[in-house]
Order: structure tokens, then C-alpha cells, then sequence
């Protein structure tokens, strides 16, 4: 018998969070953050981490876990989630996954496998190296080489995945594009209801606009300043984050502040560009939109309800 699952996402700043504990109190649910930013201490402003207050009394997990110095990727994520999974289950609630990061969620609902033929870390090192002798676009053109349809989807720029692409294909003689192909048509190992919460494209880009003013009237130069002074660098993985590569970059004197926020928006609405995208890309979706509703909580909640009923055996 399959496990309960709920999901829900969708761009940032479209109202997950409030949805969220709606759900959790309908169902008797726990919630696990799919986010990338959210799971770091000290990051609270840059990544609109839920306060306290707002969560209700409701537990969440996969909050403040990891140091800002700590990799978070997603077979990370995937182990981390299961063990939330785990604990929830055995309080007889049912888990409610919530967050932006579309291919997280995909890992843990199709429970993809990440395994590595082997640990052999000596191709990735001279991978690396070459990566620091001859640039990232070099990398990218040999990925390209072997496997053109992970190179059309992978940006040159993401030096870790371009490396963990020809990694796979050097271990396994397989393209890494293949393997995730058949790992994506899985059936998923849970008894699931999947959501997408969405808004017009032009009120998400104004609140997208909004939360990056609220956030720096809560004081998002601070927070990455006090992040900076604490020895934490633009080449780690949480500060590669948006809001924070941006602020850091005004406070190493490389930007005014006024191009770093023009460039903080204009790449988050970019981002929630490329997550609707992602989420289209996806099986078995339903999508929740918000104007349907006319923007009335109470009717977007029950809407979600009826859909849990109607497809899965979770009462509610």
C-alpha cells in the first residue's frame, strides 16, 4: 500500500507559505521545505524564510539544518527528506512537501536514484582543474560532445552539474540525459496529490518586486554583510543564492546598490520564469490558479481538498 504524499508549489513569492499551513491543519500534516536557500542557518531575509509565528504550530523541517558553509544539492536533499518522511509517518501525519525547487521534488516523488558506479573522485578533480585552466565553456563543449541534450539543458555556467554529467558518462558509458529520462517515467512509490500554485504573470512579477523591497527594508545588506564577516564567500553554494551573489557583490564594491537590486529582480523574475517552465514540464500536476478563486484562500484550500479526495485514499 502506497504512502501519503502532498506537494505543493510554484513560482517564488506566489503565496506558498499561507497555503501551506491551510493544508497542514486540514490534513494533519508536517511540512518539509523543498527549498535550497531555506535549509541555511543565518540566512533568514535573502531567503523569505518562514518566522516562527507564521508557521502556527505546524513542524517543518529541512529549516535552519545546515551551516552556510555546507553543501546542499539534491541527493542531499533526498536523503534529508526521507528521514522527515520517516518521522512523520510514524506520528501517523501525512508529510506535505512545500517549496520551489521543482527537480527536489522530483527526486523524492519518483524516488530517483542518484547512486554512483563508483568513488572514484579522480576524473571529477581533473575535470575541476581543467575547469580552472581553460573556463567553464570549455567543459560545456565536452559535455556537449557526449551528450548534447544534458549540454542544451544545462547552463555552462553550472560547473557542478556539467562535471557531474561527463562524471556519469565516464562511469557509466551512459548519457546522464538518458538515465534521468527513465528515472522521470518511474511511478512514483507514494500515493500522491501534486500542486501548483500559480498567479498571472504580471501580479507575480509585482510581488516579486515587492518581497525584494521588503526585504531590504528588513535588512538584506546586513544579513549579508554579517554573513560576510563571519568568512562566508561568494563560492559556496549558499551564497551563490539569489539575493545574496547580488548584495555581495555591491559590498565588494563590484556594483552600486541600485544595479544590485535592478539585477536581483530582473533574475528572480527570471527564475520564477524558469520554474513555471519546469513545472509545465511535469506528470500528473494539478494546477491550483489563484485568480480562478478569485484570490480567496478559503475556496483555493477547499478546491485542494476536493482534489486529494478525489484522487487518492487520504481522508481529509
Amino acid at each position: 500500500m502506497k504512502r501519503p504524499l502532498i506537494i505543493l508549489t510554484g513560482p517564488t513569492a506566489v503565496g506558498k507559505t499561507k497555503a501551506s499551513i491551510g493544508l497542514a491543519k486540514a490534513l494533519n500534516g508536517e511540512i518539509i521545505s523543498a527549498d535550497s536557500m531555506q535549509v541555511y542557518k543565518y540566512m533568514d531575509i535573502g531567503s523569505a524564510k518562514i518566522r516562527p509565528v507564521e508557521m502556527q504550530g505546524v513542524k517543518h523541517y529541512l529549516i535552519d539544518e545546515l551551516e552556510p558553509d555546507e553543501e546542499f544539492h539534491v541527493v542531499r536533499f533526498q536523503q534529508m527528506a526521507k528521514e522527515a518522511m520517516e518521522e512523520i509517518y510514524v506520528k501517523g501525519k501525512i508529510p506535505i512537501v512545500v517549496g520551489g525547487t521543482g527537480f527536489y521534488i522530483q527526486a523524492l516523488l519518483y524516488d530517483i536514484d542518484f547512486t554512483e558506479s563508483n568513488e572514484d573522485n579522480t576524473y571529477r578533480q581533473e575535470l575541476e582543474q581543467l575547469a580552472n585552466e581553460k573556463g567553464a565553456e570549455h567543459l560545456h563543449d565536452m559535455l556537449r560532445e557526449v551528450d548534447p541534450v544534458s549540454a542544451n539543458t544545462i547552463h555552462a555556467n553550472n560547473v557542478k552539474r556539467v562535471i557531474r554529467a561527463l562524471e556519469f558518462f565516464r562511469q557509466t558509458g551512459q548519457k546522464i540525459s538518458e538515465h534521468n529520462e527513465k528515472e522521470r517515467v518511474k511511478e512514483s512509490p507514494y500515493d500522491f496529490c501534486y500542486f501548483v500554485l500559480n498567479d498571472d504573470r504580471e501580479k507575480l512579477y509585482n510581488r516579486i518586486n515587492l518581497r525584494i523591497d521588503q526585504m531590504l527594508e528588513e535588512g538584506l545588506v546586513g544579513e549579508v554583510q554579517s554573513l560576510k564577516d563571519k568568512g562566508y564567500t561568494r563560492d559556496m553554494v549558499s551564497m551563490q543564492g539569489l539575493g545574496y551573489k547580488e548584495i555581495l557583490d555591491y559590498l565588494n564594491g563590484e556594483c552600486t546598490l541600485e544595479d544590485a537590486i535592478y539585477i536581483l529582480k530582473r533574475d528572480t523574475r527570471h527564475f520564477a520564469k524558469r520554474q513555471l517552465t519546469w513545472f509545465r514540464r511535469e506528470r500528473d500536476v494539478i494546477w491550483v490558479d489563484k485568480p480562478s478563486y478569485n484570490y480567496d484562500e478559503d475556496k483555493i484550500l477547499e478546491a485542494m481538498l476536493k482534489s486529494i479526495r478525489e484522487r487518492t485514499d487520504i481522508s481529509c
